[in-house]
């Protein structure tokens, strides 16, 4: 039996990108269409909201200096939530204006790797870049869709990235110090079910728990693709998750309540209280 609450009842139109900073003792996410970054302390129980420029700011990041990294309109921008102030850093995806941003997470040697996808009607528009800490990007996967749940395993040998509206979860063999990978796979398929794999993380034990976004439910992935556990969750859209808290064992899970909301908290923040804890964040080192 699992204790679920909402830490916050945000009202998010696509809650997404949450990840936990041990600097700031906060939890960071977005609201991708709103657009805006969010903070919430759980032990002040303190929530503030960071209007950001332009149609959409689809991920984050944080950053070896301080602050985070943010993926806008534009590209990616430093940010300070000090200040307010975003510096701009590069644009991983120049030739592509009627992209946006998409899902993304920092390896433990400090790349940010993120997707893209289409700003307008789905498409396979959308690639995968690897973003290196001296400011430059290189595609590595090209015609994606909505790419999702990017994640490391704990000994930095296994690669987790999706294709939603494929409903498939890939795993791919990841060398870390070459920063690359190979030898796609077939980690878990959720055809069967139809919901559509979204946001991912990865705990100490080194199993994947990916929200299933219109499946309202979190699934607890073993290393070799097993379903482990399953928790239904009271939003039909849950989108993201992390671990998070001093001790990194509060699962907190982001959701949308776009497309009508269907339950009376859709669009809130989560947290669960699994027995389970999770993995330090990686952070952007440019």
């Amino acid at each position: 039996m699992v204790t679920i609450r909402a830490a916050i009842e945000a009202h998010d139109t696509l809650g997404e990108c949450c990840l936990w900073c041990p600097v700031t003792r906060r939890l960071w996410w977005l609201d991708i269409q709103r657009p805006c970054l969010q903070s919430f302390d759980p032990v002040k129980g303190e929530h503030h909201v960071f209007p950001l420029p332009g149609r959409f700011c689809g991920c984050a990041a944080l950053r070896q200096r301080g602050g985070l990294v943010l993926a806008l309109d534009d590209g990616l921008h430093g940010f300070d939530p000090a200040t307010g102030k975003l510096e701009f850093l590069l644009r991983p995806e120049p030739d592509r204006p009627e992209n946006r941003y998409n899902d993304g997470r920092c390896d433990r040697r400090g790349r940010l790797w993120i997707g893209t996808m289409s700003a307008g009607p789905r498409q396979p528009t959308g690639a995968f870049y690897r973003v290196d800490p001296d400011g430059s990007a290189r595609r590595v996967l090209d015609t994606l869709t909505i790419p999702n749940s990017t994640a490391f395993s704990p000994d930095d040998r296994t690669f987790y990235l999706a294709d939603t509206p494929s409903q498939i979860i890939w795993a791919f063999d990841f060398d870390i110090d070459a920063g690359a990978f190979a030898n796609r796979r077939v980690f878990a398929d959720l055809t069967a079910r139809h919901p559509s794999p979204d946001g991912s993380c990865v705990d100490a034990e080194g199993f994947l728990w990916n929200t299933e976004y219109r499946g309202g439910r979190i699934t607890r992935y073993a290393p070799d693709g097993r379903v482990d556990r399953t928790i239904e969750v009271p939003v039909a859209h849950p989108t993201c998750c992390c671990f998070g808290g001093e001790r990194l064992d509060t699962l907190y899970v982001t959701s949308a309540g776009e497309d009508r909301p269907a339950r009376p908290i859709d669009g809130a923040l989560l947290a669960i209280d699994v027995g389970i804890r999770g993995l330090p964040e990686a952070a952007f080192g440019g």
